[in-house]
């Protein structure tokens, strides 16, 4: 989408962002609980493979207002259902690191629903062996490295996040922010 050098105004702005599309990995797993927060707030959504990433966004073509193709966004949300799954990531580093290595190509954040994920990690609370002290050392070391955040959200709000990143995303790119 940083190819846009439109001024839009207002109106074609709010038409534009009204038209995102949530886009949804195929392999994506128990996920319903997002799926039906963007069907009971009317936010469009596409499943489809995708290489990298859970979640990402696009703009469909809107000829009338200079947009003459699909826009995809060059943003990534990666997912993981709890602190358990996040740890269990970590532990295949190979595997983990190859997934980061390819999402680093766009920004992307990391979101584990969990909302005391954080403090879990630091109290050892999840069903591994894996050293506190170790486990949020590998995990910042590959924040640091890949360029990501980790945020931890409740479940109930994940689909509220994943759609807000991407509408304000679009938002800031599409006024050349």
């Amino acid at each position: 989408m940083n190819a846009i050098n439109y001024h839009f105004s207002d109106k074609e702005l709010k038409t534009i962002l009204d038209s995102l599309i949530i886009t949804v990995d195929t392999r994506e797993q128990k996920n319903m609980h997002i799926l039906d927060y963007f069907r009971k707030k009317d936010v469009q959504y596409r499943i489809r493979t995708m290489k990298t990433g859970d979640y990402s966004a696009m703009i469909p073509a809107i000829p009338e207002l200079g947009i003459h193709r699909d826009l995809y966004l060059n943003a990534l949300l990666e997912r993981k259902n709890g602190v358990d799954e996040l740890v269990e990531s970590i532990k295949d580093r190979t595997r983990f690191e190859n997934e980061l290595i390819r999402a680093s190509r766009h920004p992307f954040v990391l979101i584990v629903e969990d909302l005391q994920g954080y403090e879990k990690i630091l109290n050892g609370k999840y069903r591994s062996q894996y050293k506190p002290e170790s486990l949020l050392g590998s995990l910042k070391t590959f924040e640091t490295r890949y360029n990501f955040s980790t945020v931890f959200v409740d479940p109930k709000t994940s689909g509220n996040y994943i759609y807000h990143h991407f509408l304000y995303r679009a938002r800031e790119q599409l006024k050349g922010g």
